[in-house]
């Protein structure tokens, strides 16, 4: 058994490890502990992610990161949007809100430094991984799905949109499956994932822990180039056999969302999810999830499809930071938090009640920056 390190971390939700590995290399262990909440983001946890990942990028004896939860059950629920509500609601008409700006500029850069880190990086993605869940897993150079992998970005239950880097993912899944995917917050399952690029190897659950004890024992080199490849073998040889793989429905699906998602106007692809009256349950639940989200919210998903078409990585997250902050300066935001997880209604009075009514200046609004320099300015 390799030995290990526990580097101190003032987050108790947080757990930041170092595993030696032969030869004087380490192995980087980051684990989200915060069970009851199925370990949703909070600003904290964030700064402690980002503070490991900072230390290890610049520390030669770190050969490979590891980012996974302490349960099964969840990898990443998403962001603390409760905390954020609350914020936002003890500052009506601030813009930015002070909390909100902190935590989704935070939260940001922490997924762009997973895009761009030059070190291998594996994200376990096993149980629910649910929005901000998903932006820590969608850059990883590794990605693991499980039998278990719940995957979804159902920001348009809550007056929000698919951030975390949504735009730049969903415009890269084959056909028109992200637009579908960002205006229904449908779920996707472990084979959904590997076909739409959210995932890369497909293992069992129980296996985690063999997976790391192996990784603390492998031959690790100096070179990242290296280290990418030995990390690549190692998981294909824990891969999973095909038949454990569940039916993936956005390819089952594939040709029935390109007919539903073909018109060129968002009215028309809402009115063509709505009416769908195959025999999918899945597209069912869909076009039933997308009836009751926020219009504000679809308009949301079709803007930033457009928009983002050309732009980097850096540009997209520093467009979808104005857009949040101002998604929460908005009642949407508020009014959906307080429908799915305050009081738990399930009956949100949205403001605009529909699409029709989501006119160019009240979109427009959203893409205001509400700053003279932009907090995210230095990434590229």
């Amino acid at each position: 058994m390799a030995e290990t390190t526990v580097a101190e971390t003032l987050v108790e939700t947080v757990k930041i490890e170092e595993r030696d590995c032969p030869g004087g290399m380490k192995l980087g262990v980051i684990t989200l502990d915060a069970p009851k909440s199925l370990h949703a983001l909070t600003l904290d946890m964030i700064r402690a992610i980002d503070g490991a990942l900072v230390r290890w990028a610049a520390d030669d004896a770190i050969a490979c990161v590891v980012l996974h939860s302490s349960t099964d059950k969840a990898f990443c629920a998403g962001g603390d949007v409760r905390s954020l509500r609350s914020a936002v609601v003890e500052q009506p008409g601030v813009v930015p809100n002070p909390q909100a700006l902190a935590f989704f500029a935070e939260e940001y850069r922490l997924d762009h430094r997973i895009h761009t880190y030059a070190k291998p990086l594996l994200v376990w993605g096993g149980g629910i991984v649910m929005g901000g869940g998903l932006g820590l897993m969608a850059g990883a150079s590794h990605r693991v799905v499980t039998e278990s992998t719940r995957i979804a970005m159902p920001e348009i239950t809550i007056g929000l949109f698919p951030d975390v880097g949504g735009s730049w993912f969903l415009g890269r899944m084959p056909g028109r499956s992200g637009l579908f995917l960002g205006l229904t917050g449908a779920p996707m399952n472990a084979a959904d994932a590997l076909f739409a690029g959210l995932g890369d190897y497909f293992l069992r659950q129980e296996e985690r822990a063999m997976v790391l004890d192996a990784l603390a024992l492998a031959q690790w080199q100096a070179s990242p180039l290296a280290n990418h490849q030995q990390l690549s073998r190692l998981l294909r040889g824990f891969s999973a056999p095909t038949p454990m793989l569940p039916v993936s429905e956005v390819r089952a699906n594939f040709d029935a969302i390109a007919a539903l998602t073909q018109a060129p106007t968002l009215p028309e692809v809402v009115a063509a999810i709505a009416a769908y009256d195959g025999d999918s349950a899945w597209l069912q639940k869909a076009a039933d999830t997308l009836g009751k989200g926020a219009p504000s919210s679809a308009a949301l998903v079709w803007a930033m499809r457009v928009r983002t078409l050309h732009m980097s990585l850096a540009q997209v997250f520093q467009l979808e930071l104005i857009v949040a902050v101002q998604c929460c300066a908005h009642a949407d935001f508020s009014e959906g938090v307080r429908a799915l997880l305050i009081d738990k209604d399930n009956a949100p009075q949205w403001q605009p009640a529909s699409l029709s009514e989501v006119g160019d200046a009240y979109l427009n609004e959203y893409f205001t920056a509400p700053w003279t320099q932009h907090p995210l300015a230095d990434l590229h």
